[in-house]
């Protein structure tokens, strides 16, 4: 048997007259910067999440520039986020100048850890940046009340986790900002780059927009330095045509994720993912670990089924982070999971004869 990781195909062809129509509705009109494809798409995010103003971009990591741009985060100013993560989080912060500040993480969530904030805040520290990794939100209260003691702002990294909640509040509707991601194997993904940012602030909403196109208020009038930051059109109507099955796509997805924890849990050597109580998860990967992931990769490639490793090696000990001067065992639950952590098949559409293969393979 061979397992797809992400069945993109397969999730194109059920939608795929609907899909087509709509790519052809905007080669029709030759709309493909900024077209009406763009605000139906906002409108729709923020009628899913209930967040005040929803502003489409070019890719998660664009949404997270504009979001610190939108700040004011500047050089010289610290940002504290988790080095167990996706580079973007950390990237856009040194890019405009600020500094990327590591706090390690919980070791069963493995999002950031809110008890260990504190100790790395500084009179430069301008923000947060919480990863929702693999799709479950951070401890949000937790990290907001910090950063109102600290008078700081909160950036949620949703790249993984749209649609998940917390205390059923959808992650975009939480901190300062939110940012998700749509590149093509996100739970919501389109087939190109994209992504978007979240905020109930008027005043953020209003400059996010205008510095996603060069920092405009009008043509050619240009109020903020900003980026060419725009979700192209064709993106905006494939996000359109999946957006209305998603809410059914993320519970074929929680399906899958208790079908593995049910399968596997009598399994030895390896740990299971955790979900808080008061979160759900949108399952962006079903991460397991184990102290032979390198020996189980490569039998389980033997077997036709596809893994991946997210993340092997922390932000910290990465070379472009070298000016930092981190050094190995700065941060040692990040440590330990990087050498441990590896991903299974996850999509909605894996069957339990797959599912059973896969768990029976471990």
């Amino acid at each position: 048997m061979k397992i797809d990781f992400a069945n993109l195909q397969y999730q194109y062809q059920l939608y795929k007259k609907e899909i087509d129509k709509a790519i052809q509705n905007v080669l029709d009109k030759s709309n493909y910067i900024m077209g009406e494809e763009i605000n139906i798409l906002e409108e729709n995010l923020e009628e899913f999440t209930n967040a005040k103003y929803a502003i489409a971009c070019s890719s998660g990591t664009d949404a997270l520039l504009l979001a610190l741009l939108a700040l004011n985060i500047k050089e010289g100013d610290e940002v504290i986020t988790t080095p167990f993560t996706f580079i973007s989080t950390a990237e856009t912060i040194a890019l405009i100048g600020a500094k990327p500040v590591f706090v390690d993480i919980d070791d069963k969530t493995y999002n950031i850890d809110p008890n260990l904030i504190e100790e790395k805040i500084t009179n430069r520290t301008k923000a947060i940046i919480p990863v929702a990794l693999y799709g479950q939100p951070p401890k949000i209260d937790e990290i907001v009340n910090i950063a109102k003691k600290y008078n700081l702002k909160v950036v949620i990294d949703g790249a993984q986790s749209f649609g998940a909640t917390h205390n059923g509040i959808k992650d975009s509707c939480l901190g300062d900002l939110s940012i998700t991601s749509f590149f093509p194997a996100k739970p919501l993904g389109c087939y190109g780059d994209g992504g978007a940012l979240f905020t109930n602030n008027k005043e953020l909403a209003q400059k996010l927009k205008q510095l996603r196109v060069h920092g405009q208020n009008k043509r050619y009038h240009h109020k903020y330095i900003g980026i060419g930051g725009r979700l192209d059109t064709i993106q905006a109507a494939i996000l359109n045509v999946k957006l209305k099955y998603f809410n059914d796509e993320l519970l074929l997805r929680e399906e899958v994720a208790k079908k593995y924890l049910k399968k596997l849990s009598f399994k030895e050597n390896i740990i299971l993912p955790f979900v808080e109580h008061n979160c759900t998860s949108t399952w962006a990967q079903f991460s397991i670990r184990t102290e032979n992931r390198d020996i189980l990769q490569a039998r389980l490639k033997e077997v036709g089924i596809p893994t991946s490793i997210h993340y092997p090696i922390p932000l910290h000990l990465q070379v472009c982070f070298n000016f930092l001067n981190y050094k190995k065992g700065d941060f040692p639950i990040s440590e330990k999971i990087s050498k441990e952590i590896i991903s299974l098949p996850m999509n909605p559409y894996l069957t339990e004869d797959e599912i059973d293969y896969i768990c029976e393979k471990i």
